[in-house]
């Protein structure tokens, strides 16, 4: 059974970095895509970056290319979200999934997802 559990959520300021990890059992994934979404109150959940099982093309969303940073260490099949200058927009529940079958900004491509962290950030 595939399990995927976050780490790393809280609270920062406005312009604070946190680093969010998230770590995957019960398979191996170094050939699977490994991806971050998030959702804030009242939206639907948006991808905001992913990264081939390689380590290789990452991806990101508009909103935090330049700030977040996508990275995965598959020893330990772990994938990292390194945010950087968080905004106030950026606070949201963030959640860590894996094994895409199609297009990576579409959460419904996306097959395993953890249970989200909470991301807060303050002005």
């Amino acid at each position: 059974q595939v399990q995927l559990v976050e780490s790393g959520g809280g609270l920062v300021q406005a312009g604070g970095s946190l680093r969010l990890s998230c770590a995957a059992s019960g398979g191996t994934f170094s050939g699977d895509a490994m991806g971050w979404f998030r959702q804030a109150p009242g939206l639907e959940r948006e991808f905001v970056g992913a990264i081939a099982g390689s380590g290789s093309l990452p991806q990101y969303a508009d909103s935090v290319k330049g700030r977040f940073i996508v990275s995965r260490e598959n020893a330990k099949n772990t994938v990292y979200l390194q945010m950087n200058s968080l905004k106030p927009e950026d606070t949201a529940v963030y959640y860590c999934t894996i094994s895409p079958r199609g297009s990576w900004i579409l959460d419904v491509s996306w097959r395993y997802w953890g249970q989200g962290t909470q991301v807060t950030v303050s002005s």
